[in-house]
């Protein structure tokens, strides 16, 4: 029951995506990066390279900046799930936002499917694009009220969607209903579609390129790169957060969800996404790759940095062998995602840019419908057009009242980080007695350090306080990383960043100084 290894696109994390086993086309160099550019953007997954192939296509110059490769953050380990019903729920928007907003929900999650389809056929992109039908289901008296309100409130919206006899897998459950014209893709193959297209159409993309901040000035923007900058009318963040300590910081909480891809001996996948109503849910779906299916599973998110990675993956191992017949569990890996403060995302142009700053960010877990409608809103946006979805996503709306009693409970706890992992007096080791791949943070010398002990014995150690907001970051056992528990920051055991707000490295100490 060994993890499979092939990785032909790195990411984020020490563990293998089942996607990972198809590559994303080596991006050749960029010759020179020089003069001026309509567009440019941060970050080359799908939310970029969607944003930058659209623009391109109407005839704009774009470059695409990537700190990393295509693909190494969250497109490179999402389940890519294709719906028009979301994390934040239709009553939950009525609630908040009212029915006729619900009902633009519902229409735009349409139109994402709808694009990604589009661009799918316009660019022969073999992705593996499936329409599916889609079950919720209840399994106890207050998940069946709950969903008898979904029910009604997702008609309310105008989604097809009724209630069903089955729930399409072999789960027990007390009621069910099924969506019509789902979907499911392989996000790497997409993505691998989208750069081809862009490079094809003259657009530029540049790898190791991280972007530290921006600078509106004399009607452009220039864009810094460590040393470098770059200068464009309009710029782009599709980087999950801007760098820097900015209202997303404080709008926008970091979570973490688990999969894993398993063979089944008996061959029952499930032909359908299925979802229940736990809290956290689990979603499952099948995906056959190189002729081998696999059901891909997930669930057990909690906060970046708070919860137990390895203990949520084996929770959901043991959720799944309890309802199917697991042959081999072939990947297990996690992801990130934000949760904004109202639910819905932040898609638009930032507050107080001038109209020449962009950015899509809160996804929740519906990052790659989310992901295709900021591409689609900010493109229009940027190309002076109307966009029917452009308000109700807008980053400057006021908050609901509703979502005052989420910010503060998220905000506390980022304010409990300030402090309390700077100040707290536990009596920890010095030099605790780690074990191989091990990583922790101890009392050295009267300060705090963060140590990991490598396969040969070899310690690192590094300053614990991430350089984002000054949190200190917790190690993560899973992916062999250290996360941030307040905004979501990310370092490679060397202390390199590698997804998130973080500008720069964790700082390294010498053990013998």
């Amino acid at each position: 029951m060994t993890d499979n290894t092939n990785s032909k696109t790195p990411r984020d994390g020490s563990r293998v995506s089942a996607w990972q086993t198809t590559g994303v086309p080596e991006v050749p160099a960029v010759s020179s990066i020089a003069g001026h550019y309509d567009v440019i953007v941060a970050g080359a997954g799908l939310s970029g390279m969607t944003t930058a192939l659209l623009l391109q296509q109407q005839g704009k110059k774009c470059l695409v900046l990537e700190a990393a490769s295509p693909g190494f953050g969250t497109t490179g380990g999402t389940t890519a799930h294709l719906n028009n019903f979301f994390d934040a729920t239709y009553p939950e928007v009525e609630s908040d936002f009212g029915e006729e907003a619900a009902a633009l929900l519902a229409r735009s999650g349409n139109e994402a499917m709808d694009q990604i389809k589009t661009l799918s056929a316009r660019y022969g992109i073999d992705c593996d694009f499936e329409h599916k039908d889609a079950f919720l289901f209840s399994q106890d008296e207050q998940e069946t009220k709950e969903l008898d309100q979904m029910l009604a409130a997702s008609q309310r919206a105008g989604v097809i969607v009724e209630e069903a006899a089955g729930n399409g897998t072999v789960i027990p459950f007390e009621r069910a209903i099924r969506y019509e014209n789902q979907a499911q893709f392989h996000p790497l193959k997409y993505l691998a579609g989208l750069v081809r297209a862009y490079q094809e159409l003259g657009g530029e993309l540049a790898n190791g390129k991280l972007v530290t901040g921006t600078e509106v000035k004399d009607e452009k923007v220039l864009v810094s790169c460590g040393e470098e900058t770059y200068g464009c009318s309009h710029f782009v963040y599709a980087t999950h957060l801007p760098p820097g300590i900015n209202q997303f910081s404080f709008k926008c909480a970091p979570y973490r969800s688990y999969v894993i891809g398993v063979t089944l001996t008996d061959g029952n996948y499930p032909e359908a996404l299925i979802y229940d109503m736990k809290e956290p849910y689990h979603y499952l779906r099948t995906h056959e790759i190189d002729g081998q299916k696999y059901l891909i599973a997930g669930g057990e998110d909690h906060k970046t940095g708070h919860g137990d990675p390895e203990q949520s993956l084996a929770t959901l191992r043991d959720y799944v062998a309890e309802h199917f017949r697991i042959g081999q569990i072939a990947f297990s890996w996690s992801s990130q995602y934000y949760v904004s403060v109202d639910g819905l995302p932040y898609i638009g142009a930032m507050p107080g840019s001038g109209d020449r700053i962009f950015t899509g960010t809160g996804f929740n877990g519906n990052g790659m419908i989310f992901g295709t409608l900021t591409g689609m809103i900010v493109s229009d946006l940027i190309l002076g057009k109307q966009n029917p979805y452009a308000a109700l996503f807008d980053p400057g709306r006021v908050k609901p009242v509703a979502s005052f009693t989420e910010f503060v409970k998220e905000q506390a706890d980022v304010a409990y980080h300030f402090i309390a992992d700077r100040f707290r007096a536990e009596d920890l080791p010095e030099l605790a007695d780690l074990g191989v791949n091990e990583g922790k943070v101890v009392s050295y010398d009267g300060k705090k350090i963060a140590i990991y002990k490598d396969e040969t014995g070899k310690v690192t150690a590094l300053s614990p306080t991430c350089t984002h907001a000054g949190c200190i970051v917790d190690f993560n056992p899973l992916e062999k990383t250290w996360d941030c528990p307040c905004h979501g920051g990310r370092y490679d055991l060397q202390g390199r960043v590698i997804t998130g707000p973080p500008q720069k490295a964790l700082k390294q100490i010498g053990l013998d100084s």
